[in-house]
């Protein structure tokens, strides 16, 4: 803990107002705590006077809670004293740290890439069969096309082709240029037989697979527990969202534990839009394997929906890394209501005879939400048992259709959301392998006017506080209604599509206003229309 000790920052506390509740012994009690630029401080000048203030009302937990704070100065002291630094010193507890609040970055991980076949961790065998496979698909494709198609060097793929032309899988059919890389291949009849024969194991056909012990190697130096966290970069992260320092102080920690977040709370609120942004704070690129090759079977693990391509324009005869990988951000998977227990095991395709990798492994080094959790398709106790391995020992395991198991690395921040209670969707023994549970917060009226400010300005609409006010009014202190995060964003938009409809200009006119909030807001009279729908 770093302590203040001049009087400037004792009068400075005082004049403001907007501490998070830590920075109380109690909320609103005892104030003797303060951030200055992210960084918490306690107040020496404010830590006697509440101390002095706890004894006088008789006030043992707090007294105790100021007591520890008192020793810890108390050695502080006696240590700069001893030292010759106490004199003219403002700050005791260690130097303020100096990080610009960017997001940490700097991914040492890069597959090499592979120049002869021994490198690649394939037998012949396997890039054989990569390389008939394209051939029949293209059914005419030159030497320096094989070996783009499965993104290894020409160097590396020749003697593979020579190999099949000395075999007669393969004959050559022309030629698009000088040299061998411009031979162009046809299958003889005995390799249209091979490549069947290759089709009848797998019809994976694209990047060569990477070996499966290379794709433990790399999830395990690309993990996200590397990360570091502060108060400062996840501000700069949140930056367009309108959420409390109580917040964004729970969730760095979170963050930082690499563990598991449980975020609940009422809906409309940016729970998922929280979980979204918290990526923003990791920051670096990751690499992440096209397919790999677990003892013979393909698994296929980009997934060009959920995995964003940094470098799209990488090139096989210039790229600096095995570009049998992907150079993706790190990834943000988010599933909902529609999730299934068979959804987070191995997909067989029984077509391509491969295996399609599950959420949970496509969301390794990055997050994977569970949003909604609770209504999904399967019972919620179901589904987390299914979580209580991998939660507890960090890996997972899959199986293939022979009944083979995998054990797979699970490294990634899983966060589940939503708007029940806690209690009502996992029970006790489940909730403590959850390591942070986070509640998000109805917004304040300044808060939810913020927002106002923020969608207003996005959109290009002028905003007449005014017309707050009688939304406000009008519209949620006669049926108490609480404000939401989303809700700003939504009466606008629906203002919008009703001025489009009227042929007028968005205004913050009260007939405008009303009728937005009167397709938006249910009213709360029950109405009975004959008929009845279960929800449990």
């Amino acid at each position: 803990m770093r302590f203040l000790l001049d009087a400037r920052s004792y009068d400075e506390m005082k004049a403001r107002n907007d501490h998070t509740p830590d920075c109380y012994v109690r909320p609103g009690e005892y104030l003797h705590h303060m951030y200055v630029d992210g960084i918490k401080y306690a107040v020496a000048r404010a830590l006697y006077d509440c101390l002095k203030e706890a004894r006088e009302q008789n006030d043992y937990e707090a007294t105790r809670h100021l007591n520890m704070h008192k020793q810890q100065l108390d050695a502080l002291v006696a240590e700069a004293q001893a030292s010759g630094k106490l004199s003219g010193a403002r700050v005791l507890g260690g130097d303020v740290p100096n990080d610009d609040g960017s997001a940490p970055s700097g991914n040492s991980y890069h597959p090499k890439v592979p120049t002869t076949i021994e490198e690649t961790g394939l037998n012949r065998t396997q890039i054989q069969d990569q390389l008939l496979r394209v051939i029949y698909n293209r059914s005419r494709v030159t030497g320096m096309e094989l070996a783009q198609e499965v993104r290894l060097f020409y160097s590396v793929v020749d003697p593979v082709i020579t190999q099949m032309r000395n075999s007669e899988y393969i004959d050559i059919a022309g030629q698009r240029g000088f040299g061998d890389t411009n031979y162009e291949y046809i299958l003889t009849p005995r390799g249209s037989q091979a490549a069947e024969d290759a089709m009848k194991k797998s019809n994976y056909s694209g990047p060569a697979p990477v070996p499966f012990e290379q794709f433990l190697e790399s999830v395990k130096a690309q993990t996200i527990k590397n990360m570091v966290i502060t108060r400062r970069n996840i501000r700069k992260a949140f930056s367009d969202l309108i959420i409390t320092d109580q917040v964004l102080n729970e969730v760095g920690p979170a963050v930082n534990s690499g563990a598991s977040i449980f975020l609940f709370g009422y809906p409309g609120n940016g729970k998922t839009s929280i979980a979204e942004r918290i990526t923003r704070l990791m920051g670096d690129d990751i690499f992440v394997p096209y397919a790999i090759d677990a003892d013979g079977q393909i698994i296929k693990v980009y997934d060009s929906i959920v995995h964003t391509l940094v470098d799209k324009e990488a090139n096989i005869g210039t790229s600096a890394y095995d570009l049998r990988w992907a150079k993706i951000k790190r990834p943000v998977v988010v599933v909902g209501g529609e999730l299934t227990l068979e959804a987070l095991d191995l997909t067989f395709n029984e077509t391509g005879r491969f295996y399609e990798a599950p959420f949970q492994m496509k969301a390794n080094g990055g997050i994977f939400l569970i949003d909604d959790f609770g209504r999904q398709q399967c019972r919620p106790m179901d589904l987390l048992n299914r979580w209580i391995v991998p939660l507890e020992k960090r890996y997972d395991y899959l199986t293939t259709i022979t009944g083979q198991k995998i054990e797979v690395p699970f490294d990634q921040l899983l966060i589940f959301s939503t708007n029940l209670d806690p209690s009502q969707v996992a029970d006790e023994a489940f909730l403590r392998r959850i390591k942070f549970k986070i509640e998000v917060r109805d917004p304040d009226e300044s808060q939810w006017r913020q927002i106002w400010s923020l969608v207003c300005k996005g959109r290009k609409i002028n905003l007449d506080p005014k017309g707050l006010d009688y939304l406000v009014e009008k519209w949620y202190k006669p049926d108490d209604r609480p404000f939401r995060m989303c809700q700003p964003r939504d009466i606008l938009d629906q203002m919008i599509s009703i001025a489009k409809y009227n042929m007028e200009q968005v205004t913050f006119n009260p007939d405008l206003i009303d009728a937005a909030c009167g397709t938006y807001f249910v009213s709360k009279e029950a109405k009975n229309f004959g008929a009845k729908v279960r929800l449990d």
